[in-house]
C-alpha cells in the first residue's frame, strides 16, 4: 500500500493534476468533499496563482484541506505557518517560481517532490 504522500506524488506526475490538486485531492475524503469538486475549487492555484509569484500550489492544497479539518481560523494559520516555515527551510523558498529556478536557472525543489513535501507537512499537522 502505497501512502497519501506517495499517492498525491503520482497524481502530480500523471499530469492530470496540478501540485494543489495533486494534494487536496488525495485527501478530500478526510473532509467529505468530493474529488471532481475539489480538483475545480484547486484548479487555479497552480502554478504559484497562475502567475509563478505565488506560494507553491502543494502548500495551497494543503492550506485548503487544513481548513476544512481544523474549522478554527487560528489553528489553520498556526499549522499553516508552521508547514511554510518547515518547508522553506527544507527547500529554500515556498515561492513557485524560486522553487522552479526562474531567474536563478538553479531549481531548489521539483513539484513532483514539493507535492510529496507538503503531503508530509499536511499529515504531520492533521496528527496534532
Amino acid at each position: 500500500m502505497i501512502s497519501r504522500a506517495e499517492e498525491a506524488a503520482q497524481k502530480k506526475q500523471s499530469g492530470c493534476y496540478n501540485c494543489a490538486q495533486a494534494v487536496a485531492c488525495t485527501y478530500c475524503d478526510l473532509i467529505g468533499v468530493d474529488e471532481e469538486t475539489m480538483r475545480n475549487l484547486t484548479q487555479a492555484f497552480a502554478v504559484g496563482m497562475g502567475t509563478m509569484e505565488g506560494s507553491c500550489g502543494a502548500l495551497t492544497g494543503a492550506a485548503m484541506i487544513l481548513g476544512m479539518k481544523n474549522k478554527n481560523p487560528g489553528k489553520t494559520m498556526q499549522d499553516i505557518r508552521a508547514m511554510m516555515t518547515e518547508f522553506k527551510n527544507q527547500n529554500g523558498s515556498v515561492i513557485c517560481k524560486e522553487l522552479k529556478g526562474i531567474g536563478t536557472g538553479k531549481v531548489l525543489r521539483e513539484c513532483n517532490d514539493c507535492v510529496r513535501d507538503a503531503a508530509l507537512l499536511l499529515e504531520k499537522a492533521l496528527e496534532q
